[in-house]
């Protein structure tokens, strides 16, 4: 099934059961009862546009005269659209970066990064792989610039032993899920060996197809599109320096697996001046834990919803609306 697809029709499926525990009653705080308007122009990452996509299924249900768009440019890329003005809120698996930031400031634009959920990112090979766990310094003596690994067999201290020929996808370098991976694993952030790397650009499914159609294939993506493929890729743990941890809700919500990281949305301080958005963001928080869930996300803990509920309402309430990065 396609991934908006899918991720569609859970997003419905949860505004159904949603309904049915309200038993209509019009005093709902999810919602603003259709008293709305407008247009509102996400864009970003592609891990975390599936989420925005659930949230502005649910938030048009119950608004049907405010249209929210929902792009997947990667974190790069919205960030790019966001700077130049062309998008009211920015969808990113990474913070702001300095360059991106004077690029806001050349055009006057303010922003605020508030974290909307967790990730593991997983590094996923094809289930028929017998490796379970790999080591941090593993990882990088295959993802590295001046890598020239080209089979399993080839990685020392491999256990067990697997001999099969890489094959390796990875996201363009506008992902922020590329920015990520190479400064966790290889150092240095967008530092990543070129020769014999399928780019696939924004496309994980294309990852997915290859990685389960290659017995030594491998590579990386958020969880929420793992959990949705899992039994298709395996999941590697990954060996930080205190053994093999599992990308998982609980390792990734108290920080033990070595690829958690906070998703985030970057509304503009112009579009923070919007009732329409400040209410869609308002609905994107209230509901964003259940609907997470729902769809193979990763909530946050309590503490992380209560501050990003707070720093809302401040910049909502006119006082705040600085540049910081959540």
């Amino acid at each position: 099934m396609p991934r908006k697809l899918w991720f569609a029709l859970a997003a419905s499926a949860i505004l159904a059961l949603g309904v049915a525990a309200c038993g209509g009653d019009d005093d709902d705080d999810g919602g603003s009862g259709g008293s709305l308007s407008g247009d509102i122009r996400v864009d970003g990452s592609s891990t975390v546009g599936p989420l925005s996509e659930a949230i502005a299924e649910q938030f048009n249900a119950e608004n049907p005269d405010v249209k929210v768009t929902v792009g997947t440019s990667g974190t790069g890329g919205g960030f790019e659209k966001f700077c130049a003005g062309e998008t009211d809120i920015s969808d990113a698996s990474r913070p702001i970066e300095p360059d991106e930031e004077e690029a806001c400031q050349a055009q006057g634009i303010g922003y605020d990064g508030i974290q909307v959920a967790n990730d593991a990112l997983t590094a996923a090979i094809n289930p028929d792989n017998p490796v379970t766990c790999m080591t941090v310094d593993q990882l990088k003596s295959v993802w590295e610039p001046k890598s020239t690994i080209d089979s399993w067999s080839q990685i020392e201290g491999l256990q067990p032993s697997f001999d099969e020929d890489l094959a390796l996808y990875s996201p363009g370098t506008d992902s922020g899920t590329f920015d990520f991976f190479t400064d966790k694993v290889n150092g240095e952030e967008g530092a990543q060996r070129t020769s014999d790397v399928n780019d696939i650009g924004e496309d994980d499914n294309a990852t997915v197809t290859g990685v389960s159609g290659a017995g030594g294939g491998m590579g990386y993506f958020g969880y929420s599109f793992f959990k949705e493929n899992e039994g298709t890729v395996k999941a590697l743990e990954i060996d930080g320096g205190n053994g093999c941890v599992a990308p998982a809700p609980a390792t990734a919500q108290d920080g033990s697996y070595f690829l958690s990281r906070p998703l985030f949305v970057y509304p503009s301080d112009k579009a923070l001046q919007n009732e329409t958005v400040d209410e869609f963001l308002r609905f994107y928080l209230d509901n964003i834990n259940a609907v997470a869930e729902q769809v193979g996300f990763i909530p946050m803990t309590d503490a992380q919803l209560q501050k990003s509920q707070q720093q809302l309402e401040s910049l909502t309430s006119g006082s705040g609306g600085g540049t910081t990065t959540g």
